[in-house]
């Protein structure tokens, strides 16, 4: 396993280039000679890590997959852009091709980089493309995999390792900070569908097509990074090869066309949207292509200055679950349940009442801002968040300044909005068994969540 003396890897295919791609690297070529923009007072670090599973493991996200991976056709990695406002103050983007960093991870990771690197918690973003083609990490989705004990050590062995990389990949963009200057635009990008419609034709399908970039720019004039995002499940592939899936591809357009730019891609609220269609790896890469080309578009445009300085906070609300069943009820799920998943969740709640005599009632949810002077705000949500928190946010804060980063921090579960928990299925509630929650959340989730947003846009806004 990783940590261990180097190892080959195994069944790496090669990227291959499409002629979309080949027409991408033109247009970005001639970008990264751009003079840069004046806006002083930046300064920016990145570093790449290769988190590329050595080993077979097993691979997060579905239910489905009965063995280990099998090889690898494309690599992963943990990316970190590092950014230093004219306050000296320094903050750190991480996005790394993983299902998810849940409480614990985040945890470990920031008091590494705290004791390291004086980095202060709330100036720390981990957000997770939400691949389900990477390894299982730490316990997300703990009771969704038919793992025996070996293999569940295995994926925790796999974590370790990742983790010290991903410290490892911190500590080195804060290292290689340089003078930059910053610019915000935004594109539009179609495929992602929202997936509910799928079964019930009558409900709505909002989706979120926005394409938020971020370019950092070098005194030299060459673009150093290109943070990126999208709000859909990375879900087009589903074999048990390790794969970044169509972030992944993105990414890795991008990287070919602009050599010495590292590219960042951060997942917004797509926990109810899908690619489709998918299940096809020419898809992945068709839908990376799609991506790239269009955040070549935003950077051949016009895009705004960002100035500093960089305003940040983080803070936990407590979202209650819905009344949970009783002793009885779990006891009987238990004997009579004909999927493992959920003989496993109520084995868990169980364990839970013997340890506490109850269940947890309430859950702690993570929410984060980052106020970029007057001219951009990420609103940085834990979870799997739906569409509707995405248009509620751009609506209330602006639609042409206001980028949403889900999959960050924490992922534990889906996050509903009311309409979503009233509709009910998978995003509605369906999902904390997998997850190995109690129950849905009760009906004031979503202003719980946008009322400490809001506390947080205000802390964070402009003199």
């Amino acid at each position: 396993m990783p940590g261990g003396a180097p190892r080959v890897r195994f069944g790496v295919s090669g990227a291959s280039i499409s002629e979309g791609a080949v027409v991408l690297m033109k247009w970005l070529l001639v970008l990264t000679m751009t003079a840069a923009p004046l806006a002083a007072g930046w300064k920016a670090g990145v570093a790449t890590a290769d988190i590329t599973p050595q080993d077979p493991v097993w691979l997060g996200g579905y239910a489905a997959r009965t063995r280990p991976s099998e090889g690898v056709t494309h690599p992963i990695y943990a990316k970190a852009l590092a950014l230093e406002d004219d306050s000296g103050a320094v903050s750190v983007l991480v996005t790394a091709d993983i299902l998810g960093f849940n409480a614990q991870m985040s945890k470990v990771v920031a008091d590494r980089v705290r004791q390291q690197h004086q980095l202060p918690r709330e100036r720390l973003i981990l957000n997770a493309s939400h691949t389900h083609s990477a390894p299982v990490t730490g316990y997300v989705l703990r009771v969704a995999y038919p793992m025996t004990d070996a293999q569940f050590a295995q994926c925790n062995r796999y974590t370790d390792w990742l983790l010290e990389r991903v410290v490892a990949v911190i500590g080195e963009a804060m290292n290689n900070r340089q003078a930059v200057t910053l610019e915000f635009g935004q594109g539009l990008a179609g495929f992602a569908v929202n997936r509910r419609r799928v079964g019930h034709r009558e409900w709505p399908g909002p989706v979120d097509h926005d394409v938020p970039v971020l370019k950092v720019t070098g005194a030299d004039g060459k673009v150093l990074a290109v943070v990126f995002g999208y709000a859909c499940h990375a879900t087009v592939l589903d074999e048990h090869k390790v794969n970044g899936d169509w972030p992944g591809y993105a990414q890795s357009a991008i990287e070919r066309a602009m050599p010495g730019t590292t590219a960042l891609f951060v997942t917004g609220a797509g926990g109810d949207a899908n690619p489709l269609p998918r299940r096809e790896l020419k898809l992945a890469e068709r839908y990376g292509d799609t991506l790239a080309t269009e955040v070549a578009n935003v950077l051949k445009g016009k895009m705004k200055p960002v100035r500093g300085p960089l305003r940040v906070a983080l803070d936990t609300v407590d979202v209650p679950f819905s009344k949970p069943p009783g002793r009885e009820e779990w006891e009987r799920r238990k004997r009579e349940a004909s999927h493992f998943m959920d003989r496993q969740h109520a084995d868990l709640m169980l364990q839970l009442l013997a340890r506490d005599g109850k269940l947890p009632e309430k859950y702690p949810y993570t929410a984060q801002v980052w106020q970029f002077g007057g001219d951009l705000k990420m609103i940085v949500m834990a979870g799997e968040v739906v569409v509707d928190y995405a248009l509620r946010f751009k609506k209330q804060y602006g639609w042409d300044d206001t980028w949403i980063a889900a999959y960050s921090n924490d992922v534990f579960t889906y996050i509903p909005s009311l309409r979503v928990l009233r509709e009910g299925g998978y995003e509605g509630g369906g999902a904390m068994v997998p997850y190995g929650l109690p129950s849905p959340f009760g009906a004031a989730v979503e202003e719980l969540i946008a009322e400490k947003f809001d506390e947080l846009v205000k802390r964070t806004g402009s003199d």
